[in-house]
């Protein structure tokens, strides 16, 4: 396997002296860097091409996401930041990706380019998008070695100095791992209850050996076809082990094929820019007052708790004081009053950062949320006017951006937060705010839910089959692969049903983090 080379700087941390903060939108991506024009702008057509690459491979085409349900991504100024960013237990986080409903949002440190290819902070960007698009455009579950080897598999793109992407690189992240940990098998990664079986408390090859067989099968023409042939296989209810039988052949020589594989050359290829269609990327140097209300909004969008929301929610009011009428710095100290609690100090700044800029997104979210609360501790003979107000503010955002999966969401949650039963748009609406933001398996798990409840089962088991295969579902996955599990064996108690779904996923924190590593 091939080594990379030195390398250059692409983003420099807080950069050079003449560096500043720069937005950049394109299709897919808005991007936050703390460096110059250049920089930026070609960090995100790697990304765009990047995203073009996937759907080339995949073979999967959708139009682009409104501008609410792109990725976010905000370039940090090191590790350490990252971590501090991802709170407790991040010590090896080198970044991380949090999937929400209008508004997903990835925090990496300083990026650095070797002659092309990534560092590791890219790597982990570059994973989980990849986890990103293929949860986005995939209706039945994969096998967990699917998801991690395609992400392990795309991650490792480099791009070179001429355009384009090539494919294949070694994940050299991934090398040591495969050699020396304890061996997983082609036939562990087909027959997960195999592979958990056989699974101990030491480290193992499963990522390394998953990244592997998906090259394999990708880049190696003798096995053209057959990956594609495996997926449609499991498209159609084929079991794992059963589709790789079929597509793959004889699984002991599958092995021994993907022994030599791992003492060859690896098989590369590069895309020509000319085949991945990117968009336009617009760059803008943001205003003095959001550049500096940046640091309150990224921690705002990590997410804040009881602790740490007051703290925040003084620094956004001593920001605001110095830029009153920017609706930029006004939109997040709405967000931070919301934060810790303070629905009335929300609703006032995004009414002052709507006075300013009608269009002020974040300021309707924001002042939306805030109605809803108040609304939810509303008696019950002014609930119904509460939260006719409370949606308002949606409906606004409706018309600025329509397919915005927020006002959909909403609609549905004020139907069910009054104990009434929703109308048919709104349930339309929750499922198609689900096809907007089939990442946000948080908002599947809803519908879910609901359908449970309505004793839908067989909706309902179609619903959680998604959140019961996130590779890093946790308990929220385990919850949904039990209620699956029950539905199967004949169960139709919707109060059994809905006891084990609840109880066991109130342990997540809902946010469905990607593993950030």
């Amino acid at each position: 396997m091939a080594t990379r080379g030195a390398g250059r700087a692409l983003f420099a941390g807080a950069g050079p002296a003449h560096a500043e903060w720069l937005e950049s939108q394109s299709a897919h991506f808005v991007v936050y860097a703390d460096d110059d024009e250049e920089d930026i702008r070609q960090f995100s057509t790697r990304l765009e091409l990047y995203h073009s690459a996937l759907e080339l491979v995949t073979g999967t085409h959708k139009p682009a996401p409104s501008p609410s349900n792109r990725v976010t991504v905000y370039v940090v100024k090191n590790e350490r930041e990252v971590r501090r960013l991802a709170g407790e237990k991040a010590n090896n986080i080198a970044g991380f990706y949090i999937p929400r409903a209008g508004g997903s949002v990835a925090f990496v440190p300083a990026v650095r380019m070797n002659n092309g290819d990534e560092d590791f902070s890219m790597i982990v960007l570059l994973h989980e998008y990849a986890h990103h698009f293929l949860i986005s455009n995939s209706s039945f579950p994969t096998p967990r070695w699917l998801n991690e080897g395609g992400a392990e598999f795309f991650a490792s793109s480099e791009f070179p100095k001429d355009g384009g992407v090539r494919l294949g690189m070694p994940a050299m992240h991934r090398v040591d791992e495969i050699f020396y940990a304890r061996d997983v098998r082609a036939h562990d990664l087909l027959d997960p209850e195999h592979y958990a079986d056989g699974k101990n408390s030491g480290y193992d090859a499963f990522y390394g050996k998953s990244w592997l067989l998906y090259h394999f099968l990708t880049m190696n023409p003798e096995r053209g076809g057959q990956l594609r042939q495996y997926v449609s296989l499991l498209a159609n209810g084929v079991d794992s082990v059963s589709a790789g039988e079929q597509a793959f052949g004889d699984l002991k020589q599958l092995e021994k094929d993907l022994d030599k594989y791992t003492r060859q050359r690896l098989y590369t290829a590069i895309v020509p820019p000319d085949k991945l269609p990117i968009g336009k990327v617009a760059v803008r140097k943001v205003s003095p007052g959001e550049a500096e209300i940046l640091p309150v909004r990224m921690r705002s969008k990590r997410g804040v708790d009881s602790e740490t929301a007051p703290g925040l929610l003084a620094e956004a009011r001593e920001i605001a004081a110095r830029y009153p009428e920017n609706p930029a710095v006004l939109s997040e100290l709405a967000e931070a009053e919301f934060d810790a609690g303070n629905d009335d100090g929300a609703i006032a700044a995004a009414d002052r950062a709507l006075a300013v800029d009608p269009s002020a997104k974040n300021a309707l979210v924001q002042k939306g949320y805030a109605l809803f609360r108040k609304a939810e501790a509303a008696d019950a003979e002014a609930a119904d006017a509460a939260f006719a107000a409370a949606m308002q503010p949606f409906v606004k955002l409706n018309h600025l951006e329509n397919d915005n999966p927020l006002p959909l969401i909403y609609n549905f949650r004020s139907f069910a937060e009054r104990g009434v039963k929703p109308d048919e748009n709104a349930v339309h609406g929750l499922e198609r705010a689900t096809q907007l933001a089939p990442f946000d398996l948080g908002l599947r798990l809803e519908l879910a839910g609901y359908e449970l409840a309505t004793g839908d089962l067989k909706r309902a088991r179609y619903n959680l089959i998604p959140v019961a295969y996130n590779p890093h579902g946790g308990t929220r996955a385990e919850a949904a692969r039990a209620v699956i599990d029950r539905i199967d064996g004949g169960e139709t108690e919707i109060s059994t049903l809905q006891t084990l779904l609840y109880s066991a996923s109130s342990a997540d924190d809902g946010e469905g983090e990607g593993d950030g590593a």
